[in-house]
């Protein structure tokens, strides 16, 4: 081969290289593109669907993480004692440990929802993996409860192009959040809480909490429990309802939902034949 011809032929190697590596990184930004989503303000004035926003007198309670046996049980019985239903997004992984934890979620009128199975970033994840991923944690809310999960909240709050395809393919509406309560943290507190959440919502907001330390600082559900009670008075004296998502209005009705009442005895009937 000629000094010419070798030349050119590394040359065209080299293009052929920078090509392939283009193309990959563009595959890569298209995968994680939308994870500019998971940064609040700007999701909550440019996305408000995905933001969680509703109609303006309701505020949406939402728990991350759970079903956790040595905690979820407290917030069930101080929700009930108040009167309020809210969304748990559950882990496929903590339900396979609790599954009758989860059918008294929904026995006792909460909505309940998916985190996925793993609670890992998906952008990290490959496509294909992050389908399956929602998939399974799908299915197996489907077996546990009798019908699939309507919503789905990503871990991190980190949504990707693959994962908003998955949703659609398998009838997931992805939701995240407009308020939360940094209630993961070590040295949360109650008062810490309440105030991180009421410096961000605004009527239709959405509240993100964790009714499990499965991802977060150890006991740190205490804290979140602690603030509850006068996080529901500020909501209730600034004039807002306080309920799951399908009751925020909007995209989250679920129009082919049976009644609540329905539904309800549905989950009680499973969860006292297993």
């Amino acid at each position: 081969m000629s000094h010419h011809a070798a030349r050119t032929a590394g040359d065209l190697r080299t293009r052929a290289g920078l090509l392939a590596a283009g193309l990959a990184s563009a595959a890569a930004a298209a995968h994680s593109a939308p994870a500019v989503s998971a940064f609040g303000p700007l999701r909550n004035r440019l996305m408000p669907r995905l933001a969680g926003q509703g109609r303006p007198d309701h505020v949406a309670l939402t728990f991350d993480d759970g079903p956790d046996h040595l905690s979820t049980p407290h917030f069930l019985r101080l929700l009930e004692s108040r009167g309020v239903r809210a969304t748990f997004f559950l882990l496929g992984s903590m339900v396979v440990r609790s599954p009758g934890l989860a059918r008294e979620i929904a026995a006792a009128g909460h909505e309940v929802a998916l985190h996925g199975w793993a609670h890992r970033p998906l952008p990290l994840r490959h496509p294909r993996a992050a389908r399956d991923d929602l998939a399974r944690g799908r299915d197996l809310l489907a077996d546990v409860l009798g019908e699939p999960p309507r919503l789905f909240r990503p871990p991190y709050g980190l949504m990707t192009t693959g994962a908003h395809l998955a949703c659609r393919e398998l009838g997931l509406v992805p939701v995240l959040w407009t308020a939360w309560g940094e209630d993961w943290r070590a040295r949360a507190t109650p008062r810490s809480v309440h105030d991180t959440v009421m410096g961000s919502l605004r009527g239709g907001g959405t509240v993100l909490l964790h009714d499990s330390d499965r991802t977060s600082a150890t006991g740190s559900w205490r804290a979140t429990l602690g603030a509850l009670p006068r996080l529901l008075d500020t909501f209730g004296a600034r004039g807002w309802e306080t309920g799951p998502l399908r009751a925020h209005g909007g995209a989250f009705g679920d129009r082919s939902a049976r009644p609540v009442a329905l539904a309800r005895q549905a989950a009680r009937s499973a969860f006292y034949s297993e």
